[in-house]
């Protein structure tokens, strides 16, 4: 089995489907017609590429990261710059994709989720760009944490429903979505934000993602001669790793590692390492619930981690042991997420912490002629209350270091 030609009848193996309400069937089946004839459509690409292009600012580079990997000693660790895109993460891709596709179907209207707040910033971009209107579904605990990423879509002209429900979470938000979807289905296009929920959105989102990857391997061949030894990348939904991994699927010299939200004190959000399979938001997949399949509430440090499942082409990955997955505690994210901030001058997102601390943990064991690529996700402006309040003191630096 090519596990580029997945998926097949809306399936990655036993994982993906379409787990939905009977309401939401005719609305999935016209946006399957309508991406796979786009998807071909020349005009339609061009104008894709045109936008991420000329608006976005891809290509996005691939940077030898000098002083970390002195520091690690190991294997050569090159970082892929989404946190250069157009926003701050490398959520532009799959809205741009969306929204224009979205557009070429006569939809009006753009409802969306977001965890940390980059979803729903980069679906405002996308809408106010191509004159689409735009709400997005946040839950309140996020929009406490995340209060940059809030006023930052409300000033787009995105309309923003705090939801109150449950953990107050992405998984409630995106509760909110389908219900409103379901209820508005004719003129909305419901933008899923990774590579979750019914098909075809794991296989859209993906595709739209794998730009990254694309990018990776003709970058870490112009300035390594070879392809990578191992891609990493942090794995919340999974869309960011999906990008990353994809385009290597079928490459077996080509290792993948995906760094979940470990969390602390017992809660976390990895439901590849140590969760089971069930069935939410319109598919099957690893997701974390009880003995009588309750959905388990959820901790990362991380906003954009903090989702109790992931997507299906990840379980199937895991299944066949073709990517590992681990855990990565909130303290050591943060870890990673000063360490590059002092040895590379970049502060990444704590999301795309999550993946270099997994990164430096592997390289350090690699030879020094291997070559690791981390998917830096997108960039810290928005974590900074986070970290300043996890780290102790107003400004949560020890000054004297």
């Amino acid at each position: 089995m090519r596990l580029s030609d997945l998926p097949r009848e809306g399936k990655f193996g036993p994982f993906g489907g379409r787990y939905v309400p009977e309401i939401l069937v005719p609305c999935l089946e016209e946006l399957e017609r309508a991406y796979l004839e786009l998807r071909g459509n020349p005009r339609f690409q061009e104008e894709l590429s045109r936008y991420l292009v000329e608006y976005a600012g891809r290509p996005t580079p691939l940077y030898l990261a000098r002083n970390l990997t002195r520091y690690v000693g190991g294997a050569r660790i090159y970082l892929k710059r989404e946190d250069l895109l157009h926003g701050g993460a490398h959520k532009l891709n799959n809205a741009l994709g969306q929204a224009l596709l979205a557009r070429w179907m006569g939809k009006k209207r753009l409802i969306a989720e977001t965890g940390a707040g980059q979803h729903g910033t980069a679906t405002a971009i996308a809408g106010a760009m191509l004159g689409l209107e735009v709400e997005v579904y946040m839950g309140a605990l996020d929009a406490d944490r995340q209060r940059m990423n809030l006023f930052r879509m409300r000033l787009l002209g995105a309309r923003v429903h705090l939801v109150e429900s449950g953990s107050r979470t992405l998984k409630d938000a995106i509760n909110e979505a389908l219900r409103d979807w379901a209820e508005n289905v004719r003129h909305t296009h419901y933008l899923i934000g990774s590579v979750v929920g019914p098909h075809p959105y794991p296989m859209m989102v993906r595709d739209f993602q794998s730009v990254i990857g694309r990018e990776i391997r003709e970058q870490v061949l112009a300035a390594e001669g070879k392809l990578p030894d191992l891609l990493v990348a942090c794995v919340g939904g999974g869309s960011n790793a999906m990008g990353t991994f994809y385009p290597f699927a079928d490459d077996e010299g080509v290792e993948f590692l995906g760094a979940e939200g470990g969390g602390e004190g017992g809660r976390h959000s990895a439901s590849l390492a140590r969760g089971s399979v069930g069935v939410l938001h319109g598919m099957r997949t690893y997701l974390l619930q009880d003995a009588w399949g309750q959905v388990r509430e959820t901790h990362s440090i991380a906003p954009g981690l903090d989702y109790p499942a992931v997507g299906p082409e990840h379980a199937l990955y895991r299944e066949l042991g073709r990517a590992e997955y681990v855990a990565v505690e909130d303290g050591e994210a943060l870890e990673a997420f000063q360490l590059l901030s002092r040895l590379e001058g970049i502060i990444p997102a704590l999301e795309s912490a999550h993946a270099i601390y997994a990164a430096i943990q592997r390289a350090r064991r690699m030879p020094k002629h291997a070559v690791v690529v981390v998917t830096l996700s997108g960039r810290g402006d928005k974590d900074l209350d986070i970290a300043m309040r996890a780290l102790g003191g107003r400004d949560g630096l020890d000054r004297d270091r």
